[in-house]
């Protein structure tokens, strides 16, 4: 199956900026969701930022418009994810996840399932 694989998560103050990285090994669809998700002790996890690959549609949550930046790599089964401006709010563990049969609208609300792939996760902690 698909490998997801993030990279890029750390520690920063309030105001800084991290990349996050991902890649999608053994993608073998022309059209798909690539998406990043978050999730906070005790919270929901959310969808931060996706790209529908094939189209190039980009959707990202209000909360991080304007800050954050998503964009597929010269590789089409990877992906960037430019944070700027970062708050205490961001941290949580993200992990970006594929999915072929999601619509575009939907790339940002993926659950698990049988035919989608998640990553192990990479930690970004962002101090006051």
């Amino acid at each position: 199956g698909v490998l997801m694989v993030e990279s890029g998560g750390g520690s920063v103050q309030a105001g800084g900026s991290l990349m996050l990285n991902c890649t999608a090994s053994g993608m073998f669809y022309s059209t798909y969701c690539l998406a990043w998700f978050r999730q906070a002790p005790g919270k929901e996890r959310e969808g931060v930022a996706a790209i529908y690959v094939g189209t190039g549609g980009k959707f990202y949550a209000d909360s991080v418009k304007g800050r954050f930046t998503i964009s597929q790599g010269d590789a089409k089964n990877t992906m960037s994810l430019r944070m700027n401006s970062l708050k205490p709010d961001d941290s949580g563990t993200y992990t970006c996840a594929s999915d072929p049969h999601a619509s575009p609208s939907s790339c940002l609300y993926l659950q698990y399932n049988r035919d989608n792939w998640w990553g192990q996760g990479t930690q970004v902690t962002v101090s006051s």
